[in-house]
């Protein structure tokens, strides 16, 4: 069954897909509740998120502590060893270590949402999940994707894995680049290329490999704009031995695991961006009142005032979408992909926005250091650290260009494919078939928006699948207002239905979703005009010619302080020449 994100683009979302059950839709089980109030009382107390931005490194005691607390299996079925909790409850836990420091929620993230437990969960034997999954509550994983000439086409891999008929596994050879908790893991996932042959045939394909097995190393640790403390490496793999029960999943089927485990675990970053909303709120909250500026605290200037009410606006509606889309993921039988991948679209685009507009608001005070504000005598907030930490949301699991795209041909394919389109008129108010009255409950009006938004949509993506697939290669932009377009659509619908709840339990959220509709709406009237009226293709011919050295002379006048060397730099596969930067953490094995 489609997800409400595939129905928005084509006409028929029912927004009784999004209701949220009775009572507060914030509140866990008194299980949950504990743990994150467990979680909450290590990370105020026992992590010094000042420690890890100035040491660019987490203890190994606060790794062990998290180890400890059960963080590092919350989902993870309690027949493993896990703590067997909800998404909500795993977001939860991202939302309170993100904003400790961002470097905890990713070993968290990297190991739980795309390392080793999840593709195993999907895909591994009977036999792999009883190996594999308990060792996940203290052993860190990491997945081993990209390579210097991968980027976002995963074709691109080099890495192989040849089959050894004396052991009847794998024998894996190349270099894996920007995997995350590489410098601190105990199991890895890569992906390699097995060659056709008479074994099988062949293609992408996913394996376990012992980060301590022969011939692996960790060659290099990043350091990064933002992030400091994220054990992310550069791994070689030379003549590594792996046994054929390590494979995950059949021969070609890598890719297939990586997306599902991706899809799974693709709103992680949404709960981080949710996250940077609500601190940002509250810093802002407490500076526009605190400031003054001719006579009155700067957030009762028009100008500040936007800035503080888009920011509380946009975290409402990034807590609301995690929420929403957290619940859609449980739901057996469900297609939520399109909703996850929306999901992280918006929310870290949006995360950015808000992160640039506190360091705005907070003037000087934004852009120096928390550590040189507390030298001063004032306090420290990190402001300009989250600006930088954040940056990476639009690159991370897909970049925001990335998944516009995939997005678009996925939905164009869609359409092309559906049986029937519900015809004018088919549809109730409310943009469902025979659903609630359009005027109902929290925002009506905007709920009518919403549904008539939704037609509109399916009609231009209509005209995009009416295209030869030629033409689209080459103007993507126009696909991707379309993709931003039910971005936002799903957020108000989110925003809507989360609002509705909480209301009903007595919790004035109204104001914050009609605000937030209110300037949604103004971006997606932006995005149709653009639809309409645009630069694309002078901006192509421009780019062309850029390319092309036709205005090289407007690069003259200044000082490149590059180093030499090439762009893409592909190591050549091979031993190791440095030994291994590996980091044994605790008590592991």
């Amino acid at each position: 069954m489609n997800g409400y994100g595939l129905g928005l683009f084509l006409g028929e979302a029912d927004p009784r897909l999004l209701a949220l059950p009775e009572g507060d839709p914030r509140r866990l089980p008194a299980e949950e509740e504990a743990f994150l109030a467990r979680l909450r009382e290590f990370c105020e107390k026992e992590a010094d998120s000042a420690g890890i931005e100035r040491d660019d490194r987490i203890p190994d005691e606060v790794i062990e502590g998290l180890k400890d607390l059960g963080a590092m299996s919350i989902r993870l079925p309690a027949r493993y060893g896990g703590l067997g909790l909800s998404a909500r409850c795993y977001h939860r836990a991202l939302m309170l270590t993100s904003t400790t420091h961002p470097a905890l929620s990713e070993l968290l993230a990297a190991h739980q949402a795309i390392g080793l437990a999840q593709p195993v969960a999907l895909f591994g034997t009977p036999e792999q999940k009883e190996a594999f999954l308990p060792r996940c509550v203290r052993e860190i994983s990491a997945f081993a994707l990209t390579e210097a000439d991968v980027g976002n086409d995963p074709f691109r891999v080099r890495t192989t894995a040849v089959r050894d008929p004396g052991s009847g596994g794998y024998v894996l050879d190349g270099v894996k680049m920007w995997t995350t908790n590489a410098v601190v893991a105990d199991l890895l996932v890569v992906l390699a290329a097995v060659p056709a042959g008479e074994g099988g045939g062949g293609g992408l394909t996913a394996f376990v490999v012992e980060a301590d097995a022969p011939g692996v190393t960790v060659e290099h640790r990043g350091s990064f704009l933002g992030l400091r403390g994220l054990e992310n490496g550069c791994v070689r793999l030379h003549r590594v031995a792996v046994p054929v029960g390590h494979r995950i999943g059949a021969e070609g089927e890598g890719l297939t695991v990586a997306l599902a485990a991706q899809d799974t675990g693709r709103l992680s970053l949404p709960a981080a961006s949710a996250a940077t909303a609500k601190w940002s709120l509250a810093v802002a909250r407490q500076w526009c009142a605190a400031r003054v500026q001719w006579g009155r605290p700067i957030g009762r200037h028009d100008a500040v005032a936007g800035k503080l009410a888009s920011i509380a606006a946009t975290a409402f509606a990034l807590e609301a979408l995690v929420e929403v889309v957290a619940r859609q993921a449980e739901r057996p039988g469900l297609d939520t992909r399109a909703d996850a991948e929306l999901a992280k679209l918006f929310a870290t685009e949006r995360a950015w926005r808000v992160a640039d507009d506190l360091v705005q608001i907070r003037g000087g005070r934004g852009y120096e250091t928390a550590a040189s504000a507390a030298r001063r005598g004032e306090r420290g907030v990190p402001v300009e650290q989250q600006l930088r930490d954040v940056r990476i949301g639009r690159i991370f699991d897909g970049s925001s260009e990335a998944l516009r795209s995939f997005l678009a041909q996925e939905l164009i394919a869609a359409y092309r494919s559906a049986a029937r389109r519900p015809a004018p008129g088919e549809l109730s108010a409310d943009g469902g078939r025979g659903g609630a009255e359009a005027g109902g409950g929290v925002g009506g009006g905007h709920r009518v928006f919403v549904a008539e938004t939704s037609r509109r949509l399916a009609e231009e993506l209509g005209k995009c699948a009416a295209r030869p697939d030629g033409e689209l290669d080459v103007e993507r932009r126009g696909p991707g207002r379309i993709v931003d377009i039910g971005a936002e659509l799903y957020a108000m619908s989110a925003s809507l239905a989360y609002a509705e709840a909480l209301e009903a339990a007595g919790v004035r959220a109204g104001p914050l979703a009609d605000a937030f509709c209110a300037q949604s709406r103004l971006r997606i009237g932006h995005l149709f005009a653009r639809l309409a009226e645009n630069s694309d293709a002078g901006d192509r011919a421009l780019a062309g010619g850029v390319l092309e050295g036709a205005h090289g002379w407007l690069e003259d006048g200044v000082v490149d302080p590059s180093t030499d060397g090439p762009w893409i730099a592909v190591p050549e596969p091979g031993p190791a020449r440095t030994a291994s930067l590996r980091r044994v953490v605790g008590r592991a094995r």
